[in-house]
């Protein structure tokens, strides 16, 4: 009870404090401005970074942009044993190509992208043969009375995406292979197919293991029938039943490394300099597709270089006698489109103790406006900053309230949200250990995953107001005398 009544009389007393404003904070918010940021981000969302796909020469251009930065700022290259000053923790990517696969049924041999797309990256050890189950539309409770373990699950799936719970609940009950049918005809299929048969394949932190059960075949519907003898209509229906049916198939699998980095800069603090504050952006992207570059401006140049602004406007602090008193890990990070990979390897091999790492503020997407704020730009979403300390929540909230009075949207933070935001950016794999988080969202816009993410469509005005924030929350989080109060 004494302990409870400490901590609510420290934080009682330090919102009250908090309340009025810190002209230091206000002096070096203000070195956040909208010419530097147009300044890194005219390089950063350029077409001369091929559009910063992971493993590319473009992310490899864009990772020695922001060493640089760091380096001219005067920040610590933090990973020992590195080629590039310390700058650089490599993260060892594999990429898994698609290899030797086919499908045979009673009439003949498919290839891979001949009626059928295999997604996924283990692969069998040899040719396999499995009994057919038919499984509807791949619901809970078209699974209910089925036994599927060791065995081929086909359905006939009501949307494009709808076979991914399907997918979960096939691993779960240890099916061999899901075959899935979600193209209304062979004309639409081929759409599918030129999409994945474009593909650069799958990144991972790891080599998959070749008796995994998480891949499946996507199939035409001419395939589909072929292997069933029956046509999808009769089976949709009902009114036919279905005949015994079996598939063989082979994956082979090709797998190569792919290096890549997270970029790393260290602001060392004073008597507090043992625990950390990490403040992260994403800074890959898509890459090209043909002769379309995706410059990902917002997706997440917006992040990136508010990164290297506040990373300035701390240093400048620092400078002035006015420097942190915790430690500051500045953390731009690779392969978020691919999984959130970079932020995972780092979670799993931190160059500083996750125990001493006091939250994560990660930036993801804030120099747009979504449909729903047009009449309101004065925005920003915020997300995860109640899930683990309801403290890191109030401060800021206060934080806003005193000083950039942005309206702050909680519409993501809903644990029933189905996009699941709070599980979809690099502030997960903090969130996972325990660690508060803040998740700063712009929301999604037509532009969004398209060529057109592109840096005129950047409001950098309200771009600075939502750096500005992580800032002075930044601020207020490595200068308070007292770590975060954890929620029970």
């Amino acid at each position: 009870m004494k302990k409870l009544f400490l901590s609510a009389f420290l934080f009682i007393a330090f919102i009250s404090v908090h309340a009025q404003v810190d002209v230091d904070a206000q002096k070096f918010a203000n070195t956040i401005t909208e010419a530097d940021l147009t300044k890194h981000l005219s390089v950063i969302a350029s077409d001369a970074m091929q559009g910063r796909e992971t493993g590319e020469v473009g992310q490899k251009m864009a990772a020695a942009y922001i060493a640089e930065q760091f380096k001219m700022l005067g920040l610590v290259g933090p990973v020992k044993g590195d080629d590039n000053n310390g700058f650089y923790q490599k993260v060892p990517l594999y990429v898994s190509e698609p290899g030797n696969i086919y499908v045979t049924t009673q009439k003949g041999t498919h290839k891979n992208f001949d009626g059928l797309v295999y997604f996924g990256s283990t692969e069998t050890p040899g040719e396999v043969n499995k009994e057919i189950v038919f499984a509807g539309t791949g619901s809970a409770q078209d699974f209910e009375n089925l036994d599927v373990k060791d065995k081929a699950v086909l359905i006939l799936s009501e949307s494009t995406w709808g076979w991914r719970s399907a997918a979960r609940t096939a691993k779960e009950k240890n099916a061999s292979i899901l075959l899935v049918v979600n193209s209304s005809s062979d004309a639409d299929f081929e759409s599918l197919v030129e999409r994945y048969s474009s593909s650069k394949g799958r990144l991972s932190l790891e080599r998959e293991s070749s008796d995994s059960n998480d891949g499946l075949f996507f199939l035409s519907p001419s395939l589909a029938e072929e292997m069933l003898g029956m046509k999808i209509e009769e089976l949709k229906t009902g009114k036919k039943k279905i005949k015994p049916a079996k598939i063989s198939y082979k994956i082979g699998i090709n797998v190569r490394e792919v290096p890549s980095e997270n970029v790393l800069g260290y602001l060392e603090g004073s008597d507090l300099k043992d625990e950390l504050i990490v403040i992260t952006a994403h800074y890959d992207h898509l890459g090209k597709k043909g002769d379309d570059i995706y410059n990902g401006a917002d997706d997440d140049g917006s992040g990136t270089v508010s990164i290297l602004e506040i990373a300035q406007a701390f240093v400048d602090a620092k400078n002035a006698g006015k420097g942190p008193r915790r430690s500051i890990l500045f953390m731009t990070v690779t392969g978020e489109e691919k999984g959130l990979l970079g932020s995972k390897y780092y979670s799993d091999h931190p160059i500083f103790p996750l125990e001493n790492t006091v939250a994560n503020l990660n930036i993801d997407m804030i120099g747009r406006v979504d449909p729903k704020h047009e009449d309101n730009p004065n925005y920003v979403y915020l997300v995860g900053a109640d899930r683990i300390s309801k403290q890191l929540n109030d401060i800021s909230e206060k934080t806003n309230d005193t000083y950039t009075k942005l309206t702050i949207d909680y519409t993501y933070n809903d644990e029933n949200h189905p996009e699941r935001i709070y599980y979809r950016s690099d502030h997960w794999n903090f969130a996972k250990h325990n660690i508060p988080v803040i998740f700063y969202f712009n929301g999604t816009h037509a532009d969004y995953h398209q060529p057109t993410d592109t840096i005129e469509k950047i409001n950098f005005g309200l771009l600075r107001t939502r750096a500005q924030l992580v800032f002075y929350t930044a601020w207020t989080l490595v200068n308070m005398d007292h770590r975060l109060i954890l929620n029970d």
